[in-house]
This record gives structure tokens, C-alpha cells and sequence, in this order.
């Protein structure tokens, strides 16, 4: 298992900005904006946002800008791990009764699963050649 990204929350670009690069060292790599459909399969969130990505060679950092405190009472804070292999990975969740999450994107889906207490995974499949 490989730890991918952190998603956390923060208030502003420039306050993120300021702790990911300025305090942390981190590199901002690029910007996307989330679909209002997207946001609403993957969080229960009828909004679009914007995601700021910082990273290094060890460490990656997915910042989910919320200037209007939209994320106040739903999480979007999760962990991104990757796993050798998908399927069997969530057939154990399903043995164990972990809630699974797969949303639909593109030819595959974007997968999910929440803990017992709530918390998000993102999971994805580690590829052959590693990347």
C-alpha cells in the first residue's frame, strides 16, 4: 500500500499558498475545478470548487479551497492509498462491511470507501509500470 494524497480544506488560495509553499516548501503543481455533478456523487456537495495541488517528490497535498465555508458540515478531508490489487482490496471491504463508493468517470470510476467512523479513502489500483 502507498500513501498517494492528503485532501484537506482550507479557506483561501493565498492562506494556502502561504503554509504549503511558503512554510512547507512545497511546489504548487496545478489547479482544476471540480463539477458541480462531480461534487455532488463523490461529497453530497451541490457546489464546484477548486482544488489546489502541492507536492515534492515525497509528499502530495490535494487543498480543497472553501472561501464560503461550504465544507463546514460535510467532509471532504480524505486519504488517497494505493493498493496492489483493486478488486480484491474491495472485496475484503465488502466482507468486512465498509460502505464502497464508485462513481463513474471516464472509461473507469473513481472509488471511494469510508471507514466505520466516517472517515474517506480514495482508492486506487497501483499500475504496472508503477506510475
Amino acid at each position: 500500500m502507498l500513501l498517494k494524497h492528503i485532501g484537506l480544506v482550507c479557506s483561501s488560495e493565498k492562506n494556502s499558498d502561504n503554509f504549503y509553499e511558503n512554510i512547507l516548501g512545497l511546489k504548487k503543481m496545478h489547479s482544476l475545478t471540480v463539477p458541480r455533478t462531480l461534487a455532488k456523487q463523490i461529497f453530497n456537495l451541490d457546489i464546484e470548487y477548486t482544488i489546489i495541488n502541492y507536492a515534492n517528490d515525497k509528499i502530495h497535498f490535494e487543498i480543497f479551497v472553501d472561501e464560503q465555508k461550504c465544507f463546514d458540515n460535510q467532509k471532504v478531508e480524505h486519504v488517497c492509498i494505493e493498493v496492489d490489487n483493486l478488486e480484491g482490496f474491495l472485496n475484503k471491504c465488502r466482507d468486512m462491511e465498509v460502505e464502497i463508493l464508485q462513481i463513474p468517470r471516464g472509461a473507469g470510476f473513481l472509488t471511494f470507501i469510508r471507514d466505520y467512523d466516517g472517515n474517506l479513502f480514495e482508492i486506487k489500483e497501483k499500475l504496472l509500470d508503477g506510475h
